[in-house]
């Protein structure tokens, strides 16, 4: 298995970046890594406006229950309150493949939530760069409802703090019930930032298809 990203703190998430040794350049691969990165979110926000074009706002999820209503396919977004940056009001974009209205979510504020996920994260195009299973990409817009591709008796899930991965994570997560899938798309500003994090390169928008299988409050 990968080395996980998730469980960098967010202090060094924060930090000066550093440059993964085994990292190997290729021509053109990043070049106006940031444009493209921002222009493949502003082409989420453009797709959501379009699927929510009779009732826009219905496409911000601020409670449990917009979340409980989420339609299967479609693309939300909703609002990362815990970080600070210029870029103005920060959002990630989610759509539910699977979803359990009747099941139990994990809590941030006022608990000490520990999730069991599985979770497959790739780049803006299509590669992989961290996960536990093989599931879908940022490439992948026509996903089948259900999922053709699914954690096997061969994957394991990994455990970690809703409150100790990148902001992004960490507001989805309090959304999901147990069971549920979700295809997560992470703005860089909302993920790790400018800076290089190990594989992971500066101004990034990552795409996570992550399968909330439990969790546990202290």
């Amino acid at each position: 298995m990968k080395k996980t990203l998730l469980f960098l703190p967010l202090l060094l998430w924060l930090a000066v970046s550093f440059t993964a040794c085994e990292e190997v350049s290729e021509p053109g691969k990043y070049d106006n890594w940031r444009s493209r990165n921002d222009a493949f979110v502003d082409s989420l926000a453009a797709a959501m406006a379009a699927e929510h074009f009779s009732s826009p706002l219905s496409a911000y999820v601020t409670t449990a229950a917009q979340a409980d209503a989420m339609e299967l396919g479609k693309l939300y977004a909703i609002k990362v309150e815990s970080t600070s940056s210029s870029e103005g009001a920060e959002y990630v974009y989610c759509r539910k493949l699977v979803k359990n209205p009747g099941g139990e979510r994990p809590n941030y504020v006022g608990y000490h939530s520990t999730v069991n996920a599985y979770y497959y994260g790739t780049f803006i195009n299509g590669e992989s760069f961290d996960g536990n299973f093989e599931g879908y990409t940022a490439l992948d817009a026509n996903i089948p409802l259900p999922p053709a591709k699914a954690p096997t008796e061969f994957d394991s899930y990994t455990t970690f703090d809703v409150s100790g991965v990148i902001p992004g994570w960490t507001w989805a997560l309090q959304y999901m019930t147990v069971g549920e899938r979700w295809m997560v798309y992470v703005p860089w500003y909302s993920a790790y930032g400018s800076n290089d994090q190990g594989l992971v390169k500066g101004f990034s928008t990552l795409a996570f298809d992550i399968v909330l299988d439990s969790f546990e409050e202290e």
